[in-house]
């Protein structure tokens, strides 16, 4: 029986981020679509506890013997170490050296804003996504605008698809005490890049409280305020019970691959506002209110906006629910699948 394995290791990460959810996410939904015959093994390296990389549908995870450290030092120097399998996916750059590999190339800030990253993250995301970009069987971006600046930045021979993430479908609700009546959320890693200073600054002006949803990342980001109510990480149905009672979700990122919070909120039936970084523009598509990255001002009218104007807002809500709807992990999945099964039958590596 042919096996795909997929890559789970961004699940055991100390700040999974947006790239967790995408790992979880696709990989249930490539057994769930697997075609026949073909078995979704998820692959971790040696670790205390790999619990959380359990996902509904995937085999294993199956342990490598190598601890994390060894494993990305490893594949970064070009060691030929195979995770097994007839073919590999790869949710981030973290990758085999060498085999049938597809890898997910999320975005291209090392290139664009190097500035929102450690000096060794750049390094390194330059390092292994130029090595996808020659090596892999095929790359899987999440948004149009990812390819047109990967070909940009890192240009190299292997085919690149792109494929759009989903919206994950949120169940029962699981109540988080004290919200404010009313509030902006906004929903992410505390890191530079997402712009969430900028936010505290606009929400206290609207005279808004502000919740954000997320764990603190690098970059020493302090987003401590009196209107701002910092919620840490929240499991899946707190989350939806946060996001579904947001007044409006505020994404003034930097720099996306994608922006899952977005198309979140829109299936949510929450009005969005955003910034002009292009994936996010892709991703809207117009159902959000754009507002040019690092323009407070703007951010400020486009706030009052739509928390002022009920037309507005269930203009935007209408707008949002349709083009959620084109978002699913099925869809996804299905898209990976044809990816990899374009390469054509897999050989033993």
């Amino acid at each position: 029986m042919p096996n795909l394995v997929v890559l789970t290791e961004q699940l055991l990460a100390p700040v999974p981020g947006g790239t967790g959810r995408y790992t979880r996410e696709l990989a249930a939904a490539l057994a769930a679509t697997a075609p026949d015959g073909w078995e979704v093994t998820g692959v971790v390296s040696r670790q205390a506890d790999v619990s959380a990389a359990v996902i509904p549908g995937v085999s294993g995870p199956r342990v490598l013997p190598l601890p994390r450290r060894a494993l990305i030092a490893a594949w970064e120097h070009g060691v030929p170490y195979w995770p097994g399998g007839d073919a590999v996916h790869a949710p981030t750059p973290l990758a085999p050296p060498r085999g049938r590999v597809v890898v997910t190339v999320h975005d291209v800030v090392p290139w664009t804003h190097p500035e929102t990253l450690t000096a060794r993250g750049v390094t390194w995301h330059r390092k292994v996504i130029s090595r996808a970009v020659s090596r892999a069987s095929a790359i899987v971006v999440p948004t149009a605008a990812v390819a047109d600046e990967l070909r940009r930045y890192a240009p190299g021979p292997v085919p690149v698809r792109v494929v759009h993430n989903g919206v994950t479908e949120f169940g029962a609700e699981e109540a988080v005490p004290g919200l404010p009546p009313r509030y902006v959320l906004a929903v992410g890693t505390i890191e530079p890049r997402k712009g969430f200073e900028a936010l505290v600054a606009a929400t206290a002006e609207v005279d808004v409280p502000l919740v954000v949803v997320g764990p603190q990342g690098w970059g020493g980001v302090d987003l401590r305020a009196p209107h701002v109510r910092l919620l840490g990480r929240l499991s899946d149905p707190q989350l939806a019970h946060v996001l579904r009672r947001a007044a409006v979700l505020a994404a003034p990122s930097l720099a996306e691959g994608f922006g899952l919070p977005v198309v979140e909120a829109m299936a949510a039936g929450v009005p969005v506002v955003h910034s002009d970084a292009p994936a996010l523009v892709e991703v809207g598509g117009g159902a959000g209110l754009v507002v040019p990255r690092g323009d407070q001002p703007a951010l400020v009218r486009a706030l009052r906006s739509v928390l002022a104007e009920a037309g507005v807002a269930d203009r935007m809500v209408a707008s949002g629910l349709a083009r959620a709807q084109h978002f699913t992990w099925m869809n996804a999945a299905r898209e990976v699948w044809a990816t990899h099964l374009s390469l054509g039958r897999p050989r033993p590596v």
